[in-house]
């Protein structure tokens, strides 16, 4: 995302010179495997950090722009939307004390930001989803000004050709339309890069996908997504649907998403994973290109292979495969896409060191996985550990383990032996991994927030649960404990709130009758509930009258069998909006003498607010 493209027209005439600077250069990167020029004699290791952040009520704060100006550092980037930043780390050779120096530059640059972000009133928060960003901060208003974001959004848009529609089941479900790409940005992770030998690549890029599963089983941090409690990491379920481009018909067609794990194990070379990408998915964005990367070959130097590197940065692999170059050398790299940001620095570090070990520990036997393992088997565990987390059953060479066992028994001893191969530090081998075993013991950074936030909502409000939720996560940040040692959440029903929005305070689990279910049916259900008013909607779900007791006793006569709720209800009903200040709302209560308001976004009822909400 870090590239601008500040001059790009997006036309038709630069579309098609860009196609052809894409085909070179693919063929300049087989030129340049074939004859040796990508560095194979040294592994460097590099991470993107992405964060949230959040005002002093805990909430997203809108002021990326004026913090990275006021930070002015070429480390930092922009994100999707005014409320996350990026931090792109120095690569770092892997050896002796890179975790340590890496983790010491991470720190640093958090301590950086955060001082600017403290002049605007904000704070920093690493995790993978915020749990307090509601669906007002997903509107375009809060998308980053930049040229390639309206970009992305706009094409997508119209590929789409329709709202996108997130539909996540967990212990909760959320089923909703959205009009932008915008729910991408719920999503922060800590990137991982690894670089990796030309005539390694197939192999090690292979058994990243296979690894994939257990890793992201122990590392799970996004469980939570507007109040609801869905997938351990909700955000592999989230990116790919926030980023859908695909077009459901009544046709069963083979179509592949834009975000994804891959469809197959791998074969010969990445040129042509590179090529199987450009063969499958539309090109999204372009930009003026100057240098052709054949003819750059030509005169002895070593091309950035521009259109390529745009292309590949709008195909969003779980394990990506990346070209770069580095003091003027090329090299390939394997970036890790799927660990989420936080719960705190060293849980991160702990991460990456645990991946990198893995990657560099490849026992010989797994060298070839298409003839140990099938891939759909790879793709499935993978999908169960964003499901399930620590919880996850896995399939593994023909046999069935839980995570605990197969990182205990099977996966740890290998990240043990992959750092010691690269001669990192023993304290550091020992320190980082030493999280991930007592993790598998005693819980993901997933399993703290639900078990806290389940916790919360018998005390409070669930506006109030999440608020003191991300309180509590901050805090444990700031303390730098790992999250298998962070304490439950204590005492938080004392703790004093500001209240200013009717969506704070708003019930949300409503029970709702239909313009045409009978009368005598509806009194029953208000009765049974114990609840004295009730939203009506007709059949596409909109509200279209309130039934309230006091309305009922006006209709004393009236024989409820054969009356229907259209007959008794209240049909010039008064709303309110979620966002709507909670003074105004009791004005409106007061002025009119009602005893309740229904909270809408436009026509569809998501609350109501009642004296005794206030």
């Amino acid at each position: 995302m870090g590239e601008h493209i500040k001059k790009s027209s997006f036309g038709e005439e630069e579309r098609k010179v860009f196609v052809q600077h894409l085909i070179d250069d693919i063929q300049a990167l087989e030129y340049m495997i074939k004859e040796g020029l990508v560095e194979d004699d040294i592994v460097r290791i590099g991470a993107e950090q992405e964060m949230c952040l959040i005002r002093d009520d805990y909430r997203p704060s809108p002021n990326s722009l004026d913090i990275l100006k006021d930070v002015d550092d070429s480390h930092f980037t922009t994100e999707f939307a005014t409320y996350n930043i990026e931090a792109n780390l120095d690569p770092y050779t892997l050896e002796k004390d890179c975790f340590t120096t890496m983790e010491q530059q991470l720190r640093g640059l958090l301590g950086k930001v955060k001082k600017s972000a403290d002049k605007y009133n904000s704070k920093v928060i690493l995790t993978g989803i915020l749990p307090t960003i509601s669906k007002d901060e997903l509107g375009m208003d809060f998308m980053t000004p930049i040229p390639r974001y309206y970009r992305i959004n706009e094409v997508l848009t119209a590929w789409r050709g329709d709202d996108f529609t997130v539909r996540i089941k967990g212990a909760d479900e959320l089923s909703l339309h959205h009009d932008s790409v915008l729910f991408e940005a719920c999503n922060t992770s800590f990137q991982l890069h690894l670089q990796i030998p030309p005539k390694d690549f197939i192999k090690s890029y292979n058994w990243a996908q296979a690894i994939s599963g257990p890793v992201l089983g122990v590392c799970c941090n996004s469980p939570l997504l507007l109040g609801k409690e869905l997938w351990r990491e909700t955000r592999i379920a989230l990116f790919q649907q926030s980023l859908d481009t695909r077009v459901w018909t009544k046709a069963v067609k083979e179509q592949v998403a834009r975000v994804g794990f891959g469809e197959s194990w791998q074969k010969d070379s990445v040129a042509e994973i590179f090529k199987k990408d450009i063969s499958t998915h539309r090109i999204l964005l372009t930009k003026p290109i100057e240098n052709n990367s054949l003819d750059l070959l030509q005169q002895g130097k070593i091309p950035k292979l521009e259109a390529l590197s745009l292309f590949n940065s709008t195909v969003y692999r779980w394990n990506r495969p990346c070209y770069g170059v580095g003091n003027g050398k090329p090299h390939l790299r394997i970036e890790n896409r799927y660990i989420p940001s936080g719960p705190t620095v060293i849980d991160e570090m702990a991460n990456f060191a645990f991946w990198v070990g893995l990657m560099a520990g490849r026992p010989k036997k797994y060298d070839d996985m298409s003839n140990i393992m099938d891939f759909k088997m790879a793709k499935l565990n993978f999908i169960r550990a964003a499901m399930s987390g620590r919880h996850t059953v896995f399939s593994w060479m023909d046999k069935t383990m839980t995570v605990k066992k197969m990182i205990t028994d099977e996966l740890l001893p290998i990240a043990y032996n992959g750092l010691r191969k690269f001669n990192i530090d023993e304290d550091d081998i020992n320190r980082l991994l030493g999280v991930i075993e007592d993790r598998i013991k005693n819980g993901t950074g997933a399993e703290w927030q639900i078990k806290n936030f389940r916790e919360l909502k018998k005390q409070m409000k669930q506006d109030s649960a999440i608020v003191q939720l991300t309180k509590a996560m901050h805090n444990n940040q700031e303390s730098d404990v790992p999250v298998h040692q962070w304490k439950p959440i204590k005492g938080m029903a004392k703790t004093k709130e500001s209240f200013h929005w009717v969506r704070q305070i708003m019930s949300t689990k409503l029970l709702k009758l239909y313009e045409d279910d009978y009368a005598n049916l509806a009194i029953a259900i208000m009765q049974w509930n114990n609840i004295h008013h009730i939203p009506v909607e007709n059949g596409k779900g909109e509200l279209v009258g309130l039934l309230t007791w006091s309305h009922i006793e006006k209709f004393e006569k009236l024989d409820k069998k054969e009356a229907r709720v259209s007959d008794i209800m209240v049909k010039d009903v008064i709303t309110v909006e979620p966002r709507t200040e909670i003074e105004t709302a009791q004005k409106i209560m007061e002025e009119h003498q009602i005893g309740c308001l229904p909270v809408c976004v436009d026509t569809h009822t998501v609350g109501i607010i009642s004296k005794v909400d206030l």
